[in-house]
């Protein structure tokens, strides 16, 4: 069969361009098409650099093509990436932290998702393999992880660091870990306003002795408001993930989530969207699955604004036993809970490596308007 170029062109204006929103003809992003009897050759350029973006883009043409066109034509797709420069701030505020390789922030738009439990299995997991790990509970009103490490009531030591004294991080299952729950008591409600939060999350930043880490993983509050600008002020974030559980009203505010980091002013990148709660599992019957709140919503949110998909963690009863009982589940092993915690790990590894290899090093971000605390509107 001959096809004609408008036919093809026609069959691409139904494909949307990841992250941009519009159809890939009207964006530009279709640069040439070439048509040899039953053969096609489509140039296209995006400008989103993930992975999943150009595979989801190469997939949807010859889709397109199929579908629309002619089912047996032979589609060769020659793929770009027109990444925009990345801006560079004029000043640093906050200072890079000797001997820690790279910092990544987990956050939700919304609470309740599970972020902290998933955030305290990350790091067991980085840890069983054989990564030095550090997790700072930045939560500073509502820290979980001394409960889920079971080391509550335990208290940092002072340590002597090039002659000044440095608080010691608390270390269990080789995970080091500094959380404002060190400093009080279990019935005592943190009451602080935003510099005094800012100032003790200052405190265990840059007054610890953390050491060599490959990893130091920060614990985020909810929400998008003044702990993560003081967060990202203050150190230089290498990436972030976001949990989200299926159902819309929590992948809305994962959405903004997301939106926070991507904005102008703050600028740090996003490594993928994670899926907790994904579908209930009972013990009796492992190999049924139940969605109770929703089927695969996370994965094609990221789908949608164009960042990876990390991984799903079902919900199941051991992952709340575990955390209660302060073991966390990760660390149960020949497990599907134990499986999914490391397919989840090894692929905010992939991102971080990918991520390094394509941009230069974040910079800790210096906001200097109102910018930093305006609604972000997606473009």
């Amino acid at each position: 069969m001959k096809l004609d170029k408008q036919s093809i062109l026609k069959a691409l204006e139904t494909i949307t361009v990841p992250g941009e929103g519009q159809d890939m003809v009207s964006s530009g992003a279709v640069k040439n098409i070439q048509v040899f009897g039953d053969e096609v050759i489509v140039d296209v350029t995006i400008k989103n650099p993930s992975l999943q973006a150009r595979k989801k883009t190469e997939v949807e043409i010859l889709k397109a093509i199929h579908r629309e066109v002619y089912e047996k034509a032979k589609i060769t797709v020659n793929l770009k990436v027109d990444a925009p420069a990345q801006p560079k701030a004029a000043s640093i505020k906050g200072k890079p932290i000797p001997g820690i390789q790279n910092i990544i922030a987990v956050a939700s738009g919304k609470g309740g998702v599970g972020k902290s439990t998933v955030t305290a299995n990350i790091a067991v997991t980085l840890a069983k393999m054989g990564f030095r790990v550090g997790l700072l509970d930045a939560d500073i009103y509502g820290p979980s992880m001394p409960i889920m490490f079971d080391v509550v009531g335990e208290k940092p030591r002072a340590t002597n660091v090039e002659g000044k004294s440095k608080m010691l991080p608390v270390e269990s299952y080789g995970v080091k870990l500094l959380s404002i729950g060190f400093f009080t008591e279990p019935n005592q409600a943190v009451i602080w306003r935003g510099p005094m939060a800012a100032k003790a999350l200052n405190q265990m930043i840059f007054d610890a002795a953390w050491g060599e880490l490959d990893f130091l993983l920060v614990d985020l509050p909810p929400g998008t408001g003044d702990i993560h600008l003081s967060i990202m002020q203050a150190m230089p974030i290498t990436g972030a993930v976001v949990v989200s559980t299926p159902q819309q009203v929590a992948l809305a505010d994962a959405r903004k989530g997301v939106a926070m980091f991507r904005q102008e002013a703050i600028n740090v990148p996003v490594l993928g969207i994670v899926e907790n709660m994904a579908y209930f599992t009972p013990e009796e019957l492992p190999d049924n699955k139940y969605y109770i709140f929703g089927k695969e919503g996370a994965r094609n949110l990221s789908e949608d604004i164009g960042v990876p998909f990390l991984g799903e963690v079902p919900l199941v009863q051991g992952i709340r036993e575990a955390g209660d009982v302060g073991r966390p589940a990760a660390l149960q092993t020949a497990t599907p809970t134990e499986q999914a915690f490391e397919d989840l790990t090894k692929n905010v590894v992939r991102e971080v490596v990918r991520r390094n290899d394509a941009l230069p090093p974040t910079e800790a971000i210096k906001i200097t308007t109102m910018a930093g605390c305006a609604a972000v509107k997606k473009k």
